[in-house]
């Protein structure tokens, strides 16, 4: 038994469920829009589940802005110091200018916390795409799941070279889909968001190469994951455009090209 398997049987649930609702409103059982929907349903679930998470994190990333300068200066006085009185000083004034400005020593709680539902998640539809039961998800969704077909392209279906050039343009396409949203995401939504000041420039080089980094990955794992994945990326990567653009117009990090441009 893994550690994820209560949150993929979660998540199982929540996905046989949406199916059953639909089919009660008409869907066809096997038809791929259904699955599609079931999955997109599943993604703004999770998604509106994990939002509290979220909100708790904008405010732990704002409350490390505001202190940096104060912590910075800090450093900067007791730079060289290293006798045991200088280093205690040092780290009780950078305790109570974390505690002045709300922030938490979990400030990466809320990040960590989500980890298990996108492992969960991942490992859920690569293993019904499989054809692997997984917990409300029987043998009978999963074989509904694996008939499933977008243009005679299975959403069990693999890779870049399938059935031809109609597989190859739908893969390619939701691949092409899911980096370009997730490029887009990283270049010009997040990086104006996050602080620069300061930082090392390891950490400057790595954050201009993301973007590029996270784009290219997707578009390599595209040619071995399941269809329902690229489905469930491009549904995920369109959420967190949205959420990310939202929170870098209205709740900019202080101190960033974001704040600057709200003024």
């Amino acid at each position: 038994m893994s550690l994820l398997d209560p949150f993929s049987h979660a998540l199982a649930a929540v996905l046989a469920a949406t199916h059953h609702a639909l089919i009660s409103l008409g869907a066809l059982p096997d038809a791929a829009g259904t699955w599609v929907l079931g999955v997109v349903a599943l993604v703004v679930l999770v998604r509106l589940a994990l939002l509290p998470l979220v909100v708790q994190g904008v405010r732990q990333a704002h409350a490390a802005a505001r202190a940096r300068p104060h912590l910075q200066g800090i450093a900067e006085r007791y730079r060289g110091r290293t006798d045991v009185d200088s280093v205690r000083a040092q780290l009780d004034e950078r305790r109570a200018v974390s505690a002045e400005h709300g922030m938490s020593r979990l400030g990466c709680l809320p990040v960590l916390v989500q980890l298990p539902v996108w492992l969960s998640l991942y490992h859920l539809l690569s293993d019904v795409a499989s054809g692997v039961a997984v917990g409300a998800m029987g043998p009978g969704l999963v074989s509904s799941f694996g008939a499933a077909s977008v243009v005679g392209v299975s959403l069990a279906g693999h890779g870049y070279l399938g059935s031809g050039g109609v597989h190859l343009a739908v893969v390619a396409g939701l691949a092409a889909t899911a980096a370009a949203l997730s490029y887009v995401t990283q270049r010009y939504v997040v990086a104006p968001n996050t602080p620069v000041d300061g930082m090392p420039e390891a950490v400057l080089v790595a954050q201009r190469i993301m973007p590029v980094m996270s784009a290219g990955g997707l578009l390599v794992a595209g040619g071995v994951v399941p269809v329902a994945l690229l489905v469930y990326w491009v549904c995920s990567s369109t959420w967190t455009l949205a959420q990310s653009a939202a929170v870098g117009r209205w709740w900019p990090t202080p101190g960033t090209a974001a704040a600057a441009r709200r003024g």
